[in-house]
């Protein structure tokens, strides 16, 4: 099975204002965005990727540089980043570019904090339907990437806050509802293995550690297909002796 390595771009200007960036055009990474991005793009950098795809935000398609940067100094083939609408951030529609104090004040709020299932966004798109066409997108690219470069492959997508967190929550199995129950920050690491019986959440929201684990054991062919969850626990990933 092909392993997706989920990012959040960087730290932005907007983000750093308390504004709701959306798709506004010329939101770029703010200098600590930056240093973020990098050090994320050093932590992918253990293990060689065999696709990068990312979102048509400039913000992450800059987060999205620093990872192919970093498989290039690390000897790695380089990887060109492919832009992927089914990625783009949530069209928030008449919500985009207004300061988020101000938009919490709004009823819809609520409904999105507590009943996002149930929100569409005045002028924009719906929750669900953010959630539906890049859950689509993710499983499709997973797809086609372990058909290309076999049962190993690992790839990243760079996206935003809410598209990962809708993404996580569709691998655990959890109703949209409940997608407010899982935290991504800015450059942060999520890991989804798709497998013939299910998703497995094998990280989330991390900030630190080698990746290198993503990979398949030293030696060992990876196996095209699941064997199922294993009982106990099973004996973790390689060079994990604790």
């Amino acid at each position: 099975m092909a392993t997706l390595l989920l990012l959040r771009h960087g730290r932005t200007t907007a983000n750093a204002s308390g504004i709701l960036a959306g798709r506004t055009p010329g939101v770029r990474l703010d200098e600590r965005g930056a240093e973020q991005a990098a050090r994320a793009a050093a932590r992918i950098a253990g293990v060689q990727i065999s696709g990068l795809l990312t979102s048509p935000q400039e913000r992450c398609r800059q987060t999205a540089s620093a990872v192919g940067e970093a498989q290039r100094h690390a000897g790695h083939p380089v990887t060109r980043a492919v832009t992927e609408k089914g990625l783009a951030e949530c069209d928030y529609g008449d919500w985009q570019g207004r300061p988020i104090r101000e938009l919490a004040k709004h009823k819809l709020w609520r409904t999105v904090q507590q009943h996002p299932s149930a929100a569409t966004f005045p002028g924009g798109e719906s929750m669900v339907a953010m959630q539906q066409r890049a859950v689509s997108a993710v499983r499709r690219l997973d797809a086609a990437i372990e058909a290309e470069h076999g049962p190993g492959a690992v790839w990243v997508a760079v996206s935003h806050g809410d598209i990962i967190k809708s993404v996580i929550a569709d691998a655990l199995g959890l109703h949209l509802d409940l997608f407010q129950r899982v935290h991504v920050d800015p450059a942060s690491v999520s890991v989804i293995r798709y497998t013939p019986d299910r998703p497995y959440v094998l990280a989330s929201n991390t900030h630190d550690g080698d990746l290198s684990w993503v990979a398949p054991r030293p030696g060992k062919r990876p196996r095209r297909r699941s064997a199922g969850a294993v009982v106990g626990g099973g004996d973790g990933p390689p060079g994990d002796d604790s």
